[in-house]
């Protein structure tokens, strides 16, 4: 029988599993003692899993919150801990991901004396997160919890911030949880699918860019039908490639660090192009040059589910305001007629796609093209790959197929040391699934910590680290604006296979192509934590650049 006065911290553990959250990471604090001993009481309702440093913690709920599409929860303690948290934060700010993130604060008669710890949150997260808010009181504690996930998912979705004070999780209250309602989306007019209809008709060279946040299962499956029918060409916007199945005729390639010479020119050829969701960000256009805000004479369709974001950059000729899943409803039956004048358009697209994939010849000692080949042959489809920053993403991004039950699961913000957390997330979230990650020896350093995170909770992960003992990207920028002269962009790294092993996990170094697919079906075959360190040279700085 629940009891009639619960403290804030036992009303708050009620109100996120009233609100059906299965996971919460965190890093404990002292702050927030009272929350936690709140989590004590419901044991077996909501799973606590502790992470080795905030940063991985807030990763794993980002992460969370992407692979689920329902809001990622974080909890971290006051002063170093919120700000170790805050790289979490502007990564779901701009990847658009659902995350609430719990701050445990100084008392409230502490504030404004310089107390332990103490630091105006409001301001230090406002420009990361769409709120942050302060429970003074914990009758309100409903109240902007609910606000609080409403926030993180209405619109164009992100994080929020809900400031704890530490004495408040321990006062009495006699206020019921309520679970929050979902905001109910608009439905795509048929006047202004009409118009989207009428562009697509004229036009003799048309391109879908998706990409952004909040798509599902079934809107990509309708999506795909409508393209499949019409035979309109796809491509994807930075990090975004599990939107579109790769194998599917239509597809033509993705946008980003990896984008192909030939997919840039069909573009620039394109009569009219449709962006269903994404925001055509500075990655996704090289630097707003593939599609140029300047450039009025581009036919340009943008439906985004946010306002805000429509002629924010690009005044289009058609602005749409629908999000993707009502955009899809609509589509997915939509006959275009003649759309077969489009077929030898969208077969270019896709030739150039495939011609692109395919591995390099390369007289170096891991023919990183040659190993994702393998990864693409021997990995199952049903799936996740997460990717950290750097040019070491470029070689999966580039070799390997994403989509239908394949997601891949990224930073858009480009974040060193994300894709560790993001792989145990993935893996304690989706025990049913093979999750690889992929990751250069600079990233791997910022969040290797994470393995005994992932070992104490049993995920079964792959890790692959590409080595070359540098911040390579950074170096591949030093060579291109100033050659010959490099400078603090070495690394002098530890033995990554000791290293692994004295954290529990199975791990090795390998020799060769033939090396790593030995191991690599060894590892498909472990239970374990499993990290396959590839060394390559440092002239390997990209898969498109090498230092001669």
């Amino acid at each position: 029988m629940r009891k009639k006065y619960l403290t804030g911290g036992e009303l708050l553990a009620e109100i996120l599993i009233d609100n059906k959250v299965s996971t919460l990471f965190c890093v404990p604090g002292e702050s927030f003692l009272g929350a936690l001993d709140g989590f004590y009481g419901r044991k077996g309702e909501i799973k606590i899993v502790n992470a080795r440093h905030e940063a991985g913690a807030c990763n794993m709920a980002e992460s969370f919150g992407k692979i689920t599409g329902r809001p990622g929860v974080a909890y971290v303690t006051r002063g170093p801990g919120a700000c170790h948290a805050s790289v979490g934060l502007h990564i779901a700010y701009q990847d658009s991901t659902p995350m609430v993130l719990f701050v445990g604060d100084i008392d409230r008669n502490s504030r404004d004396r310089e107390a332990f710890q103490e630091v105006d949150f409001k301001t230090f997260f406002r420009p990361l997160s769409k709120w942050v808010a302060e429970i003074n009181n914990p009758d309100r504690l409903p109240e902007y919890i609910n606000r609080a996930f409403s926030t993180a998912t209405s619109g164009r979705p992100g994080p929020v911030v809900l400031l704890t004070p530490e004495d408040m999780l321990i006062q009495k209250t006699q206020a019921n949880s309520r679970p929050f309602s979902k905001v109910i989306q608009g439905q795509l007019p048929d006047k202004v699918l009409n118009a989207l209809k009428s562009s697509l008709e004229g036009a003799k060279k048309p391109l879908f860019i998706i990409g952004g946040s909040g798509w599902t299962n079934k809107s990509c499956a309708k999506f795909q039908k409508f393209i499949s029918r019409n035979n309109i060409p796809v491509a994807t916007s930075f990090r975004r490639q599990d939107l579109f199945d790769h194998k599917n005729e239509n597809f033509a390639g993705s946008f980003g660090t990896s984008v192909a010479p030939d997919l840039i020119s069909s573009t620039k050829k394109s009569d009219l192009i449709i962006v269903l969701g994404a925001r055509l960000g500075e990655m996704t256009t090289k630097g707003y040059s593939i599609i140029s805000p300047k450039d009025n004479l581009k036919n340009i369709v943008h439906i985004h589910v946010d306002p805000n974001e429509l002629n924010k950059v690009y005044n289009a000729n058609v602005c749409i305001n629908v999000g993707v899943n009502e955009c899809c409803d609509k589509l997915e039956d939509l006959n275009l007629g003649n759309s077969s004048k489009w077929k030898g358009w969208r077969n270019k697209l896709n030739k150039n796609y495939l011609e692109d994939s395919k591995p390099q010849k390369s007289k170096n000692l891991n023919n990183l093209s040659k190993i994702f080949e393998i990864v693409e042959k021997k990995f199952p489809e049903n799936s996740i790959i997460t990717l950290d920053a750097g040019n070491n993403a470029a070689w999966p991004q580039r070799f390997l197929r994403f989509g239908g039950s394949r997601r891949q699961i990224a930073s858009t913000c480009g974040s060193m040391g994300y894709a560790i957390p993001a792989a145990v997330s993935s893996a304690l979230s989706n025990p049913e699934k093979a999750v690889l990650c992929c990751v250069g020896d600079g990233g791997f350093m910022m969040s290797s910590q994470e393995i005994s995170t992932a070992v104490h909770y049993g995920a079964k992960i792959i890790i692959m680290i590409i080595n070359n003992s540098s911040y390579a990207t950074i170096r591949m920028h030093q060579e291109r604006d100033y050659p010959g002269r490099k400078i603090a962009t070495d690394l002098k790294n530890p033995d990554f296979v000791k290293l692994c092993k004295a954290m529990g996990a199975n791990a090795y170094r390998v020799k060769g192509v033939e090396d790593f697919s030995q191991t690599f079906v060894k590892a498909l075959g472990s239970k374990k934590v499993n990290v396959i360190e590839i060394p390559i040279s440092i002239k390997q700085l990209s898969h498109r650049y090498n230092l001669k």
